[in-house]
């Protein structure tokens, strides 16, 4: 991806590192690291309140692991999050921003509701990559990792682009080789956005509600948290005023065409 544009969950640090404050979250599981820029700010909180952070990334940037590996509150899980979740302590918070597919954070979160629900701990959780173009779209690392029947015929090499339910060839947002796309946009479990709401319904048929918010910037940030935790109120009140914004979504808009302008310009100057 290119510098041009600004794509880290790191951009939303004024309203998690907040919503952690006011939930008293001191253990905190990350999933997905890439450099480390949320982890940084993730671990000066949670040693703060002598607490830990555990990141969970199967293949990191070099810069990370060099940087976990001195600082004794983080520790790295170098495995596939649903590999791990199952048996790496519960947790206060958990930050999701690994694998942009239906399965992967589908799992995901039934996995942390299941732990969470062990530990007698309410569920706070915050995803990246709700909205376009993974939020109704599948985007794959490593498309073998996912079972055949959740996984969409894909591509490497076309890219997507906003309006356009299928992938287009040599133009959009693409992997270059690095991920795959689903070639098609929405439909049953695909995309990050449908794997939450799909959670979110299965959840409350059982009987448990939980709040969500969705922020329309940078990809989309979602906070997922229990309407019953004592901490509740306080989180809602940091991120439901930017709630499905607008303007907020506006100016995302606009931001992801000028950026795909500047590409369609290179990929001209390229051929």
């Amino acid at each position: 991806m290119s510098d041009l544009l600004i794509h880290s969950m790191s951009e939303f640090s004024g309203l998690i590192m907040p919503a952690l404050a006011a939930a008293d979250a001191a253990d905190i599981v990350e999933i997905g690291a890439e450099f480390g820029g949320m982890s940084a700010l993730l671990a000066d909180h949670c040693a703060a309140r002598g607490g830990r952070l555990t990141s969970v990334d199967p293949s990191p940037k070099a810069e990370f692991v060099e940087w976990a590996a001195g600082r004794p509150e983080v520790r790295h899980v170098a495995k596939p999050s649903l590999d791990v979740l199952g048996d790496i302590e519960c947790a206060d918070a958990w930050v999701i921003d690994g694998d942009h597919n239906w399965y992967t954070v589908y799992h995901e979160l039934k996995a942390i509701r299941a732990r969470c629900r062990e530990a007698s701990k309410p569920v706070l959780a915050f995803l990246h990559d709700v909205n376009w173009p993974s939020g109704r779209r599948d985007m794959y690392y490593a498309p073998e990792q996912i079972p055949a029947d959740y996984r969409h015929a894909h591509s490497f090499d076309a890219g997507a682009f906003p309006g356009h339910p299928q992938l287009v060839p040599n133009r959009g947002f693409r992997g270059m080789g690095h991920f795959a796309w689903a070639t098609h946009e929405g439909g049953p479990r695909n995309g990050v956005l449908t794997a939450v709401e799909d959670f979110l319904a299965e959840a409350l048929a059982e009987g448990e509600e939980y709040a969500f918010a969705e922020v329309p910037a940078v990809f989309g940030l979602g906070v997922l948290f229990a309407m019953d935790a004592p901490w509740s109120q306080a989180v809602a009140e940091i991120v439901v005023p930017y709630h499905d914004n607008a303007l907020i979504r506006r100016l995302e808009e606009n931001r992801l065409l000028n950026y795909l302008t500047v590409v369609d310009i290179q990929d001209r100057r390229a051929a």
